[in-house]
């Protein structure tokens, strides 16, 4: 099967931010969805649209096969972390206003000490989705491998990720392609939109 790795670009929202929505849709409720500002869809969507940040189309890689987006990933470090606080503060406030901004940023912190940020030295990969309907035949190992290639040409050495413990099919095959779990964070974080999993840490030594 042959699938063509690209930039994301704002054209590819419909369907990139269906495949982002679906690599972590009970946390994304957790923190996003509201009663009165819209749901965790429509936040990824704008701030997808507005490029920068963590959820930003800038931040992210698309595997297309015969011109369709099948595949989603984004890699990042801690060099980004100021930026990307300072983008998804403006995405948030933007989105919800002040008052109910401040709640979601309280449920974005708690969500980090079960999924924290990346630390000096890791290239981070996150947002990691194949179309349900073509998983299973090695396109997520190649969009593995094009992340990874990103993270060796910026000079990292490792690479990192967390899973769902409720996700072992993603482990599974994020093992198969060489990376180990080191760390299992519990998580009691839920409200009556989702929750947040325990996440599994992982990582691997990016090839030479």
């Amino acid at each position: 099967m042959s699938i063509l790795f690209r930039p994301a670009q704002p054209d590819d929202v419909d369907t990139a931010i269906a495949l982002m929505y679906l690599s972590g849709p009970n946390a994304f409720h957790y923190v996003f969805n509201t009663a009165k500002h819209g749901s965790a869809l429509d936040f990824l969507r704008s701030a997808y649209l507005d490029g920068a940040g963590e959820f930003g189309y800038r931040n992210h890689l698309v595997g297309t096969h015969n011109g369709q987006v099948v595949a989603i990933g984004g890699g990042w470090s801690a060099k980004q972390g100021l930026a990307f606080m300072l983008a998804g503060a403006r995405q948030i406030l933007t989105q919800y206003g002040l008052i109910q901004g401040v709640k979601v940023m309280l449920r974005g912190l708690r969500t980090e000490v079960v999924i924290p940020p990346p630390s000096k030295g890791q290239f981070y990969l996150g947002h990691l989705c194949v179309t349900p309907g073509m998983q299973g035949l090695g396109i997520g190992q190649l969009l593995l491998q094009e992340l990874l290639q990103q993270g060796k040409a910026q000079g990292f050495h490792l690479a990192t990720l967390d899973v769902a413990a409720t996700n072992p099919r993603a482990q599974a095959m994020y093992e198969r392609y060489g990376f180990t779990v080191t760390r299992e964070r519990a998580s009691t974080l839920k409200n009556q939109y989702g929750f947040v999993a325990n996440h599994r840490h992982m990582q691997m030594n990016i090839p030479t």
